[in-house]
C-alpha cells in the first residue's frame, strides 16, 4: 500500500474550484507534518501550502486567501481545498508528509525536501 495517495486533480476553467485528497496510511498515518506542492510543465517544483502538528498552516504567496489546507486526522486524509483557481494553478500536485518533530514548520515559498511523497493529481485550469 503506497504511503501517500492524491486524488480530485481534473480540469476546471478559471475561477472554478477543486478539492484535493491524500490519503495516508502506514508511517505517514501518524504523520502530522504534511505539505502540497506543484509542479508545471518545464517549471521546478514549489511548494503550495503546509500543515504541522499543531494542525498550523502556512501558504505561498500566490494562493493565500484562496487555498485552504486542513488534514482530517479519523480518516488520515490531508485535503487541499483550491478555490479563485487561475491558469498558473496548473500542474501535477503532490501531498508530502513528514517524520517531524514539534518544532516542525514549513514555508512553502521555498522547497523542501520531504521524508514521503505521493504520486501526483493533475489539475489542470483553462483561462
Amino acid at each position: 500500500q503506497e504511503p501517500l495517495v492524491e486524488s480530485g486533480g481534473g480540469s476546471v476553467q478559471a475561477g472554478g474550484s477543486l478539492r484535493l485528497s491524500c490519503a495516508t496510511s502506514g508511517a505517514t498515518s501518524s504523520s502530522n507534518c504534511m505539505a502540497w506542492f506543484r509542479q508545471a510543465p518545464g517549471k521546478e517544483r514549489e511548494g503550495v501550502a503546509s500543515i504541522d502538528s499543531n494542525g498550523s498552516t502556512r501558504y505561498r504567496d500566490s494562493v493565500k486567501a484562496r487555498f485552504t489546507i486542513s488534514k482530517d486526522s479519523d480518516k488520515d486524509t490531508l485535503y487541499l481545498q483550491m478555490n479563485s483557481l487561475k491558469a498558473e494553478d496548473s500542474g501535477m500536485y503532490y501531498c508530502a508528509a513528514e517524520l517531524c518533530s514539534a518544532s516542525w514548520s514549513y514555508d512553502p515559498n521555498i522547497d523542501a525536501d520531504m521524508d514521503y511523497w505521493g504520486q501526483g493529481t493533475l489539475v489542470s485550469v483553462s483561462s
